[in-house]
C-alpha cells in the first residue's frame, strides 16, 4: 500500500504540474492578447529612419544683412558701388575748342616793358558755344593789316611757361599774354637793335587745334621791334 499510495501521489503531482504548466501558458497567451502587441522589427526600423538623428547637422540659415547705419553711410565691409555713367561723363575730358566756339579780343597789358610801343598785350578767348571745350598750348603770332590776315608777317615766338589743358565752360575765358620787343623814343621811335619799328593794326593769333583769330587792340595799334614776341601758354587765370 505504501508503494501504491506513493504512485498515486506521484501521478497526482504530475497531473497538478501539467495543469500548472497549462495555466501558465494560458495566462501568458492571455497577457499577450490583452497587452500591447510587440512592435514588428520592420516598423521599428522605419520609425527609427523617419526620426532625425540628434547628431545630424541642422540646415544653415542665411545670415541676415547687416543693418544700414542711421546716417545713410554704408558699412566698410559693404561692396563698393560703381560710379554711375552720368557721373563718369560729367568728369570726363571735354573736346578741343573749335574755331567757331571762340571769340578773341585783345587789350594792352598792365604790366609791360618800358617804352613807347605796345610793350605787351593780352589776348582773351571766350567760349561762345553751348558746350564745354578745352584749349591748350602756345600760340602762333603774326602781324597783319586790317582785313588781310593772309598777308600777315609771322613773328618769331619765344615760348614761356608749361602748356596745360584749360577747360572752358560755356561763357568761360582763357588768356594768352604777348610781350614784344619794345619801341623806344618818341614819334616813330626806334629799335635798340637798329631795325625799323613795325606797326600792325591787327595780329593773327593761332592756337593748336583751335584755329587762327584776328584781333585788334581796344586802343591803338601793335608797335614792336625785331618781329619777335614772347608768349605764354594758354592760361586759366587772367594775367596782368
Amino acid at each position: 500500500m505504501y508503494h501504491r499510495h506513493t504512485g498515486r501521489i506521484t501521478a497526482t503531482a504530475l497531473a497538478a504540474f501539467a495543469a500548472t504548466l497549462s495555466l501558465t501558458a494560458c495566462q501568458a497567451d492571455g497577457g499577450t492578447a490583452a497587452g500591447t502587441a510587440p512592435t514588428p522589427v520592420a516598423a521599428t526600423v522605419a520609425a527609427t529612419s523617419a526620426t532625425p538623428s540628434a547628431a545630424a547637422p541642422a540646415t544653415a540659415t542665411p545670415a541676415a544683412p547687416a543693418p544700414r547705419p542711421a546716417d545713410g553711410t554704408r558699412s566698410a565691409s559693404a561692396a563698393p558701388v560703381p560710379a554711375s555713367p552720368a557721373a563718369a561723363t560729367s568728369s570726363g575730358t571735354a573736346p578741343a575748342c573749335t574755331p567757331d566756339a571762340l571769340e578773341a579780343t585783345a587789350y594792352q597789358a598792365a604790366v609791360r616793358p618800358p617804352g613807347t610801343g605796345t610793350g605787351a598785350a593780352v589776348v582773351q578767348f571766350k567760349n561762345v558755344s553751348a558746350a564745354a571745350c578745352v584749349l591748350r598750348g602756345h600760340p602762333t603770332v603774326a602781324g597783319a593789316g586790317n582785313g588781310s590776315p593772309q598777308h600777315s608777317v609771322p613773328l618769331k615766338v619765344t615760348r614761356t611757361g608749361t602748356a596745360a589743358s584749360v577747360r572752358l565752360a560755356p561763357g568761360g575765358k582763357a588768356w594768352v599774354k604777348l610781350t614784344f620787343v619794345q619801341v623806344q623814343g618818341e614819334a616813330d621811335g626806334y629799335c635798340v637793335s637798329g631795325a625799323t619799328p613795325s606797326v600792325y593794326p591787327t595780329l593773327v593769333v593761332g592756337l593748336p587745334g583751335a584755329g587762327k583769330h584776328q584781333v585788334a587792340l581796344d586802343d591803338g595799334v601793335f608797335a614792336e621791334c625785331d618781329n619777335k614776341v614772347t608768349a605764354t601758354a594758354v592760361l586759366s587765370a587772367k594775367p596782368a
